[in-house]
């Protein structure tokens, strides 16, 4: 009870704190007070003239004030107001004053012409009793409230705008940039021994090369001298490259965790805003601190947002706001000398966009290539996420590293936390095996539609596609083996997948990828074998296949009329084709041909294996779902055998308007 009265006193807490907004909100209930109170000379209950003679007559009327020639305020007798009628009641009840303000009129209305009222009441006044007459006068009353609120509420309203909008564009009220005299600094986030980096090289897995590379940043940190004696100086920049969720940002914390010093966190948007000269002096802000901080890491998080090659922009011009917060960054990173013991590390998984000026020795000195883990790699991170889950005594990570190929880090913890939310579903108190199987199938082929009601017809079909597939990734040598396949509805329109177990290779012959575009046109060649129609389920396929074959056309070279020539990166400029009309239109025939050669070379397979065919489909009908030792005890073992490292996933499947499957293979579009 006494910590909770002394959080309750606390001014951190959000109910004890006295902002700004408390001044506006008392500025505004005094201002609706005001029209709410009748002040001294202010009208009351309105009447008409007809109903005041009569109270007049009555000899109840004490005073009337014509106001401004436009209404009249009555004041009744004190004797008056306690007058009651046959019932009872008070005549004057809606009279009747509270002790607030005993100067207010009891009831006003409307004189109409101005000329011809004070002829009026000198008439009924005139017609009275002297006992029973009253005195009027004729006043001039200004309100001065109003012609001021009229003027003064626009500009509050505006000011207040303007204030909203400024605390918007600089960041918020709590950040750096709360107001318009702190819009131009940094916001990085600091990351001190008051708020301490708790990760490090332990808390990272699978990056051993990475790791190398980054503990002698640590090292420069900790003790520069040792390098700075021998005339060797420290690396001012540090570029991690590699795709998403490989772990660039957690390397990069690893690091200013194990050197313990602070560390500056920053994402590239952040440099960026709308008005001009802002992304500039926040790079100078954000290095000044660093050079106060020394020794001290500054990272910037998806550095391409400010790092693009010059001129490469849709805004033409010398006033680019990106630009120029660039070239302030070139400037900074000469400025500040290799003594100081500041690092730049920067992430990005777009090194191709970044200018020339900013990769030059100097600048980032070393280039860091963050890569997706290998299945030993793999497996040590399943070990790192695994620390925080109950598992079952069956649960292997070796296992689990084999079943996802070319899966990063972040992939990886999805996987976990799936399994860990499978299994408490299922009311279980540990995670196991099967529980892993099921996240990798929600993961690779999405969540499981029971509920899909598929006809027979079409049910059919997709067992025959799938069966093709499966088939020729059999009986093919360089295609993958199967592992797994299902005509299960998963996810958004999918209907089945199937998952294949690849060797680790880094760069692929010809070949093979014939061998792969072949299993790839399984399922259709295989409708059309069985059904002589094709459907819209090889949708995926079709891309895929379409893909492949003009990268080896005029990516890899593997075609002898085009020539060993290679369009990579050049094609994808819709200005400029790096080739000719004539040149277009033989890659073209080239690539219809090739494409309707492993067509057809598909079809001559399954042709052959037509009783391996409708064994794997009917059997697919029935249990819907087939293992490799359900396949091995249905068509015998694979001819060809080769020494399995990981396995490789082929996406859920789609049918009518949407895909029958999809696969998922290894990238080898780069040695």
């Amino acid at each position: 009870m006494e910590n909770n009265k002394q959080e309750n006193k606390n001014p951190k807490n959000g109910g004890g704190r006295y902002t700004t907004y408390w001044i506006y909100a008392v500025i505004a209930i005094f201002l609706l007070g005001l029209q709410f109170i009748n002040l001294p000379g202010s009208t009351s209950d309105p009447i008409n003239f007809d109903r005041f003679a009569k109270m007049a007559e009555a000899g109840d009327v004490k005073k009337v004030e014509v106001v401004n020639e436009k209404y009249a305020n009555v004041y009744l007798r004190e004797e008056a107001l306690t007058k009651t009628g046959a019932d009872g009641e008070k005549l004057y009840k809606d009279a009747s004053h509270s002790s607030f303000n005993k100067l207010r009129p009891h009831y006003s209305f409307d004189i109409g012409p101005p000329e011809h009222f004070a002829k009026k009441l000198d008439e009924l006044n005139s017609s009275l009793p002297e006992d029973k007459r009253f005195t009027y006068t004729f006043e001039e009353q200004h309100n001065w409230l109003l012609p001021i609120l009229s003027w003064m509420i626009p500009i509050g309203i505006f000011i207040l705008l303007w204030f909203f909008i400024m605390r918007r564009v600089g960041g918020g009220a709590g950040g750096p940039g709360g107001n318009l005299f702190n819009i131009g600094k940094s916001k990085a986030t600091l990351f001190d021994q008051n708020a301490k980096v708790n990760v490090t090289f332990q808390d990272v897995a699978g990056l051993d090369e990475a790791k190398e590379e980054v503990v002698e940043v640590v090292d420069f940190l900790k003790n520069p001298k040792k390098y700075t004696a021998l005339g060797g100086k420290i690396p001012k920049g540090v570029l991690l490259v590699g795709p998403p969720g490989t772990g660039k940002t957690l390397l990069a914390k690893a690091v200013a965790g194990e050197a313990d010093v602070p560390f500056f966190s920053i994402s590239g948007s952040d440099f960026v805003e709308m008005f001009v000269g802002v992304g500039a002096s926040r790079v100078r802000d954000l290095f000044k601190q660093a050079r106060e901080k020394a020794p001290c890491i500054v990272f910037i998080d998806e550095i391409d947002a400010i790092g693009r090659a010059r001129g490469r922009s849709g805004f033409q011009g010398g006033n680019d706001e990106r630009e120029n917060t660039l070239n302030q960054l070139l400037v900074e990173m000469d400025g500040f000398p290799t003594d100081k013991g500041v690092i730049l590390i920067a992430a990005t998984n777009r090194p191709d966009v970044l200018d020339n000026a900013l990769l030059r020795p100097g600048r980032f000195d070393r280039l860091i290539a963050v890569d997706r883990p290998d299945l030993k790699g793999r497996e040590a991170i399943f070990k790192v996420h695994l620390k925080t889950i109950k598992i079952a005594k069956d649960v292997s990570p070796a296992e689990l590293s084999e079943m996802t190929p070319g899966f990063a880090g972040a992939e990886i913890a999805n996987v976990c936390n799936e399994a860990a939310l499978i299994a408490a579903r299922r009311n279980k108190k540990k995670v196991d095996m099967q529980d892993f199987h099921d996240a990798l199938d929600r993961v690779i082929g999405g969540l499981e539609k029971k509920s899909k009601l598929i006809s027979p017809e079409e049910k059919k079909i997709i067992a025959y596609h799938e069966a093709g597939h499966a088939v020729c990734g059999w009986f093919l040598e360089h295609a993958s083996p199967l592992v797994k396949v299902t005509i299960v509805p998963r996810g958004i329109g999918t209907l089945g997948y199937a998952q294949y177990l690849p060797k680790e290779e880094y760069i692929t012959r010809t070949e093979q990828l014939l061998d792969r575009m072949c299993m790839t046109f399984g399922g259709r060649a295989a409708e059309e074998i069985v059904f002589g129609k094709i459907s819209t389920g090889a949708q995926s396929d079709l891309d895929q296949v379409t893909k492949m074959a003009y990268s080896m056309i005029t990516v890899f070279g593997m075609n002898e009329k085009v020539g060993q020539v290679s369009f990579y990166g050049l094609q994808n400029d819709s200005f400029l084709k790096p080739y000719s009309e004539e040149t277009a239109h033989l890659i073209d025939e080239e690539v219809r041909q090739l494409v309707n050669s492993q067509f057809e070379r598909a079809k001559a397979l399954l042709r052959e294996k037509r009783e391996e065919l409708e064994v794997i489909a009917q059997r697919l009908l029935e249990k819907e779902v087939l293992t490799k030792t359900d396949v091995e005890k249905l068509i015998g073992k694979r001819p060809y055998t080769q020494e399995v490292v990981e396995p490789e996933a082929e996406s859920p499947s789609e049918n009518g308007s949407t895909k029958v499957d999809e696969e998922i293979e290894v990238d080898t579009t780069k040695d």
